[in-house]
């Protein structure tokens, strides 16, 4: 059961319409939300507020953003409540500054992003009172503008806060989200659950990136499979070594996550294949850099992010 809070969010801005942004925009505007969808590519724009985004899978429906812009500083003449980031972590350096001069008092921002320490890329600018992060469990393709395939959709999600005075505000966006159909619990093991996530990911996305496999057929090669393996292995003992809290059965976990793997492109073989920059520096990269603070080799890797990085150029 969820803690109560006065905090009620009514307007939020959205910053990213690929298939991660509009999911979130869609369930809020569908919950009676005030959404702004802000997008460099204006194509991807147009079609969420006329006809609306289109949801397709796990979750179906469409619905229509209130207002889209092309620039992230355009938000300071109307400020939303809560600026929640689904860019690639990539661009974060990028964003943090465009909101610079939006975030004030009683606006906060969310990473609603894959990989470890997005969220302090953030506060670096923005300071860590205003800025909370979330692990999210839904796999998506995106099949046009504003047209989202929900391949998967794993509720609940989570939710903390960096700074402890905005409990109550965290407290109040994951009343709203989850009020809108996108389940999130408010937690205090977020950094545990990003290390979770991530090295799940790290073990699939970089393999499915370089070999043009999908989830699937990577699980069921088993040469390929054997390389899985070993960056799951050399992930968690990464994370013990830098006292992350797994679980006692999370290699086993995992395995088992893993197997049931569909014909799913995971995000970073849909950027290899569409010649994008990926998030390559903050999954496997940042087990390799926790590996050295820790003194823990990572030689797959190691080797995967320069085989992912050789693809990117």
């Amino acid at each position: 059961m969820q803690e109560k809070t006065d905090y009620r969010p009514q307007k939020f801005a959205v910053v990213g319409a690929g298939p991660v942004g509009c999911i979130v925009a869609a369930f809020l505007s569908r919950g009676g939300y005030e959404v702004t969808l802000c997008d460099v590519q204006t194509i991807l724009l147009e079609e969420a507020m006329d006809p609306g985004i289109l949801l397709s899978g796990t979750d179906s429906f469409q619905a229509r953003v209130a207002k889209v812009t092309t620039r992230v500083d355009q938000l300071a003449y109307d400020p939303p409540d809560v600026v929640i980031v689904t860019v690639k972590a990539t661009a974060l350096p990028i964003i943090s500054s465009a909101l610079e001069g939006i975030v004030g008092e009683g606006c906060y921002v969310v990473s609603w992003q894959n990989g470890i320490d997005t969220e302090l890329v953030l506060a670096e600018r923005l300071g860590k009172k205003h800025v909370m992060r979330a692990v999210v469990n839904y796999g998506c393709i995106l099949d046009g503008p504003a047209k989202v395939e929900l391949v998967f959709h794993h509720r609940p999600h989570y939710l903390q806060e960096l700074d402890p005075d905005s409990k109550e505000a965290a407290l109040g966006i994951c009343h709203a989200l989850t009020e809108c159909g996108l389940d999130t619990h408010h937690t205090n093991q977020i950094r545990n659950m990003v290390w979770s996530k991530t090295v799940n990911n790290s073990c699939m996305n970089a393999v499915c990136a370089v070999t043009g496999k999908t989830m699937f057929e990577v699980i069921n090669d088993p040469i390929v499979s054997s390389l899985v393996d070993s960056l799951l292995k050399e992930g968690v003992k990464v994370a013990r070594a830098n006292e992350m809290m797994l679980g006692p059965d999370y290699y086993l976990d995992c395995l088992d996550y893993i197997k049931d793997a569909g014909h799913h492109k995971p995000s970073m073989l849909q950027d290899i294949e569409a010649k994008r920059q990926t998030e390559i520096d903050y999954i496997n990269g940042k087990i390799i850099e926790y590996g050295d603070r820790a003194g823990v080799p990572t030689p797959y890797n190691s080797t995967l992010r320069s085989l992912v990085k050789a693809l990117e150029t």
